[in-house]
């Protein structure tokens, strides 16, 4: 199991935002790149990034902010957020992206998805943030008609790396991530699922230890880390220790 820290980028700057709505976001810190290191020198493993003015805009944004992590950190950084073409996932693979996260793509274009996995094998996955069980897309600001399994489906033997799957409702809000519905995306497909949205506690790092969430590959956790619900260490210790 692998506990993601989370760094959103707006503006530069590494925030928070409540149920994805860039109106409610609260500023973390004002060095992306020292906080990712914040994060590596805590023992953290692999870092999660979404580029968020990028995915409103349909390309990347704040480049210049994950150019200056990669830099600085050694772990693996996979990054979302504005990626929807070949040249984009290309560029960021070569410039030391581990891998990199296609949402709204993974809706309007599934053959991109599969063209990608199979030409970076390993290092594409696809990002699934549902309201209300659809799957919503730019920056999730537009909801689908489809759910979230439907579009997992469509991947099963196309070598995605992993299904991050974020409730968008609990995202930003510390209520707890949605085990049930995440669990069972998780046990209805082959690719490994990452939890997302809402983790809360070292009672959610617990639940994700539990025998019922075995083919989760792990979960994020952005504000509950930020403001110091969730301390690494034990967190850490707890999946060590599992």
């Amino acid at each position: 199991m692998i506990l993601f820290p989370a760094i959103d980028l707006k503006n530069g700057q590494c925030v928070r935002l409540e149920q994805g709505d860039m109106a409610r976001a609260t500023v973390f810190n004002l060095d992306p790149a020292a906080q990712a290191k914040s994060f590596e020198d805590q023992g953290f493993e692999y870092l999660h990034v979404v580029d968020l003015d990028g995915a409103f805009a349909g390309k990347p944004v704040n480049a210049q902010a994950v150019e200056a992590m990669l830099k600085l950190v050694k772990f693996p950084v996979q990054l979302g957020g504005g990626i929807r073409d070949l040249a984009t996932i290309e560029a960021w693979l070569s410039k030391g992206i581990s891998r990199v996260i296609i949402g709204t793509a993974a809706v309007r274009d599934p053959e991109l998805v599969k063209q990608a996995a199979k030409t970076f094998p390993g290092r594409v996955a696809v990002g699934l943030d549902a309201r209300d069980g659809k799957v919503a897309v730019e920056g999730w600001a537009d909801v689908s008609t489809v759910t979230a399994l439907d579009i997992a489906q469509r991947f099963e033997d196309a070598g995605v790396a992993a299904i991050i799957f974020t409730d968008i409702a609990r995202d930003g809000m510390l209520k707890g991530i949605n085990w049930d519905a995440t669990i069972a995306l998780a046990d209805a497909i082959s690719i490994p699922v990452i939890a997302s949205g809402g983790l809360a506690s070292i009672a959610d790092i617990k639940a994700m230890l539990e025998p019922r969430a075995k083919k989760l590959e792990g979960a994020i956790s952005g504000r509950a880390l930020y403001d110091g619900r969730i301390d690494p260490a034990e967190a850490l210790a707890l999946i060590k220790a599992a």
